[in-house]
């Protein structure tokens, strides 16, 4: 339900506000059903601020779509312990879910709304080449780098997909340590072990 009256232009959670209510308006109903004033009127402040703060409809998306945390932050050190570090990814990404609904809530839409529109797609694929698979590539193997960090990427946004979009029995009920356990294996394999030669 939008909150009553209207948020000021001053008010410092005026942008947040707006993110908040695109992320759920454009996960809800897409992208293109999606129209300014309805996001405006979500978060309870006058349409003329979304476009003083993200000059369109596509600048208000490429925000929305923009990760809540710095994967480069998040990620740091995993390479540290090169034998764990898959392990490691997956207990901090699983752990930032976890423990931070929020964030989670706000990745889900952002899984949402990209499978909901080709350009929204295509901003998401930038946007997690730019940050996540940049952070991950720091830990990858030196061979084959680009495939190995695109498969990480793959795997772990399947797992969100299915343990918080579609609820698929058995992911969804499984402990995060148990995520990590089963999971862990496979990211350090896709890491550092061998994928076949290139074709």
């Amino acid at each position: 339900m939008p909150p009553r009256g209207r948020r000021p232009a001053g008010s410092p959670d005026t942008r947040r506000s707006i993110l908040t209510a695109a992320r759920e308006l454009f996960a809800a109903a897409g992208y293109e059903r999606t129209t300014m004033r309805e996001v405006a009127a979500r978060a309870g402040v006058d349409p003329a601020l979304i476009h003083h703060y993200f000059t369109n409809k596509d600048g208000l998306l490429s925000a929305a779509l923009a990760p809540p945390i710095d994967p480069a932050e998040l990620l740091a050190g995993v390479a540290d312990v090169p034998d764990q570090a898959g392990t490691e990814l997956v207990r901090r990404l699983v752990g930032v879910w976890e423990g931070h609904p929020v964030v989670r809530k706000q990745m889900v839409a952002m899984v949402r709304t990209a499978l909901s529109n080709d350009h929204a797609t295509a901003l998401l694929r930038a946007a997690l080449t730019r940050t996540v698979v940049a952070a991950v590539r720091e830990a990858a193997a030196p061979d084959q780098r680009e495939l190995r960090a695109a498969l990480i990427v793959s795997h772990m946004g399947g797992l969100l997909l299915a343990r918080y979009v579609l609820q698929v029995p058995g992911v969804a009920e499984a402990a995060p340590n148990q995520l990590v356990d089963a999971v862990g294996p496979v990211v350090q394999h896709y890491l550092t072990g061998p994928l076949g030669a290139p074709v």
